[in-house]
C-alpha cells in the first residue's frame, strides 16, 4: 500500500486576501473552487504548477473572528532555486516573520498568521 500527498488545508478569515497572498508571495495559482450550495463555505485549491501538491484554503461564512493559531508550530515549506532573490522579494512584501541565517532558511506569514518555511532547493 502506498500513499501520495495531495493537499494541506488551512482555514482563512478573509478568503480573497489569502488567495491574493499565496498568488503574489509564492506564485501559486487557483486550480479549482468549490462553493457550498447554501453559501456556508468556500474551498479554494492552489498549487505551484510543479509539484502537484495543493493548498486548500477554507473560508467559513459564519466565522466572525480570526483563527487562534496557538503556538503556530505547524507550517508548510517551499523550496526555491534562488533563496536570496526570494528573501529580497518577501522582505519587500513585508511578510518575513522569522529568519534563521545559520540554517539558510526563513519563514513568511500569511494574512491569517500561518507560516511557510522557505528553503533553498537541493542541488
Amino acid at each position: 500500500m502506498t500513499f501520495q500527498m495531495v493537499h494541506n488545508n488551512i482555514n482563512v478569515f478573509d478568503l480573497e486576501k489569502s488567495v491574493d497572498f499565496y498568488k503574489k508571495a509564492l506564485g501559486m495559482q487557483e486550480t479549482r473552487r468549490k462553493e457550498a450550495a447554501d453559501g456556508s463555505f468556500v474551498l479554494v485549491f492552489l498549487e505551484d504548477g510543479v509539484s502537484g501538491h495543493q493548498v486548500e484554503l477554507t473560508w467559513l461564512r459564519d466565522r466572525k473572528e480570526p483563527y487562534n493559531l496557538g503556538d503556530n508550530e505547524i507550517h508548510m515549506a517551499v523550496a526555491t532555486e534562488d533563496i536570496e532573490a526570494a528573501r529580497a522579494f518577501h522582505r519587500e512584501l513585508g511578510c518575513i516573520c522569522y529568519e534563521n541565517p545559520n540554517m539558510g532558511i526563513y519563514f513568511i506569514s500569511d494574512p491569517d498568521g500561518y507560516w511557510t518555511e522557505v528553503v533553498p532547493a537541493k542541488k
